[in-house]
């Protein structure tokens, strides 16, 4: 390894933007270290580089098999620079029409998922002071969108990890970096979605056009997994690294959006926001 060369933990290498990261990292001249579900997966990430690219079968939910993969990837490979948290994925439906055990496996995967394997790399990388973690949530984690409650809300909730994680870990060197991606042309509204089954026809107006609209812009998307891998790459190299990293232009418009009708009503409602403190004395005549 060059003195640049960095070993990488990338969880769900076997598609979509988890591949793409994982790809440039190796074209870069790092070693990575990717999961998959299965063996066939794995079998196919290690033939990308004969010597950098190391595969490990592992369900993210599994917490004991996330601290052994990440115990045994330090030991048997080196010591873990960059964590990109990526493994996830999509569930569709109106929160009513999304079983509250559907909303617990979102739950599973994409905020505990994530937040075991932060958890498994923090120690070491805090031993060495330095280290990068990212996670992938979306620009649904920063503006919400009806019909994709359930991951909406995930990803909302990995945002907040991530943040308070990053103001607890800084003093140690250890970067983290909360990655929002727009739609990029990946499959993750094909076999990466799971569809709620519908039940209340009050929701069809609203629901079904907007499930039209993402099966047809599948494959169209502006984003392009590629560039989001060298975005990711590219802040990797820098002393003050972003703590939100928002990938697309789809991602900042909406986001912005998301942004400004907070703040509409942050000056909307200042004045009933301001009356529930104690009044305060007024100590001008001392």
């Amino acid at each position: 390894m060059t003195h640049t060369a960095k070993r990488f933990l990338i969880t769900g290498v076997s598609s979509g933007l988890g591949r793409a990261f994982a790809a440039a990292a190796l074209d870069a001249g790092h070693t990575v270290v990717g999961t998959v579900r299965k063996q066939a997966d794995a079998e196919a990430f290690a033939a990308l580089h004969p010597e950098r690219a190391h595969a490990r079968v592992l369900d993210v939910t599994d917490d004991e098999a996330v601290f052994a993969v990440v115990g045994e990837v330090e030991k048997a490979v080196g010591p873990i620079d960059v964590l990109i948290a990526n493994a996830g994925y999509g569930l569709e439906g109106t929160f009513e029409e999304t079983s509250l055990a559907d909303l617990r496996a979102q739950f599973d995967v994409n905020v505990f998922g994530a937040a075991a394997t932060v958890q498994a790399v923090l120690p070491f990388m805090r031993r060495r002071r330095r280290g990068h973690i990212l996670a992938v949530t979306s620009m649904g984690g920063l503006a919400g969108f009806p019909g994709v409650s359930a991951y909406c809300g995930s990803k909302y909730a990995l945002e907040g990890i991530l943040e308070a994680v990053g103001k607890e870990v800084a003093a140690f060197g250890i970067h983290v970096t909360a990655v929002e991606p727009g739609s990029f042309r990946t499959d993750w509204a094909g076999r990466s979605m799971i569809r709620a089954p519908r039940s209340v026809p009050d929701y069809d107006g609203l629901f079904e056009p907007l499930r039209a609209a993402r099966q047809q812009a599948s494959g169209r998307q502006l984003g392009d997994p590629a560039r989001a891998a060298a975005a990711v790459l590219h802040i990797l190299g820098i002393p003050n690294p972003p703590a939100h990293l928002v990938l697309g232009s789809d991602a900042l418009r909406v986001i912005r959006a998301g942004r400004d009708a907070v703040d509409s009503d942050l000056n909307t409602w200042e004045d009933l926001a301001r009356s529930t403190d104690f009044p305060q004395e007024d100590d001008t005549s001392a």
